[in-house]
């Protein structure tokens, strides 16, 4: 059987998305786990801990919201400032994914659609979007929430980023 583009998007992104929620759990246990951590950046020129945490959920749950739609616009709306919160959006994009149905993704297949942003119009197919742009955004922002988190003391390594792998049963 030839992978799905279901396959190749949704589990990877519920993969990571419980990864990242399990490195919230060791921030939450760490000793300096407060509001400045949430606020935490690698390089003053870059977004925060809880950008990136926000960033997860909308380059996944919202890139298939994207899709559906035609475009995705990403969200603007500022990043939860507590880790309770954090959570609670990766758990909802968590739920959201858990709940599509295998042929709505494969149906987006050919399907025109743009990313918009201010001036910036990038037109895609949905399955180059979501390949192309959504997941390498995913991973680039799932990576600097662990990265953030590294460099701030926490004692994780790179089992935590993955998570767990999806074995052959």
């Amino acid at each position: 059987m030839p992978l799905s583009l279901y396959d190749a998007t949704i589990p990877s992104y519920r993969q990571i998305i419980a990864a990242t929620s399990a490195l919230i759990d060791k921030a939450v246990a760490h000793e300096t786990a407060d509001a400045t951590l949430i606020e935490a950046r690698l390089a003053p020129d870059m977004l925060p801990l809880g950008y990136q945490i926000k960033s997860v959920a909308e380059h996944s749950q919202g890139a298939i919201e994207g899709v559906r739609a035609g475009v995705y616009s990403p969200s603007t709306a500022p990043w939860p400032d507590n880790f309770a919160a954090l959570k609670a959006k990766l758990a909802d994009a968590d739920a959201f994914l858990a709940a599509l149905d295998p042929s709505e993704i494969e149906g987006f297949i050919g399907q025109d659609m743009a990313f918009e942003f201010g001036q910036t119009r990038m037109p895609f197919t949905a399955e180059t979007f979501l390949l192309s742009f959504a997941q390498p955004n995913f991973y680039f922002h799932a990576a600097t929430a662990y990265d953030i988190l590294r460099a701030q003391g926490l004692k994780i390594g790179k089992r935590d980023f993955m998570g767990m792998p999806r074995l052959k049963l």
